[in-house]
């Protein structure tokens, strides 16, 4: 397993402990679609290290998520 790989694998779980619903092909079609710009065969063709970047702001995405308060409502 390359390091890309092994970092790559870890993030994932890291950001299915922060959101579980998120379901598997979902996390890994939106990690493609974010590190290929949209393109139609960013899942097909997308690389283990065009990967890491997009895993990385998404799983900082999902820790500052669980660190901010959420306001309430009602107030």
């Amino acid at each position: 397993m390359t390091p890309n790989r092994a970092e790559l694998l870890r993030i994932i779980a890291e950001i299915s402990r922060l959101n579980p619903d998120l379901r598997l092909g979902q996390l890994l079609t939106t990690l493609a679609m974010r590190a290929r710009d949209g393109h139609d065969d960013a899942v097909w063709n997308c690389e283990d290290n065009e990967f890491l970047p997009a895993a990385r702001r998404m799983l900082e995405h999902y820790q500052r998520c669980e660190t901010e308060p959420v306001s309430s409502a009602a107030e």
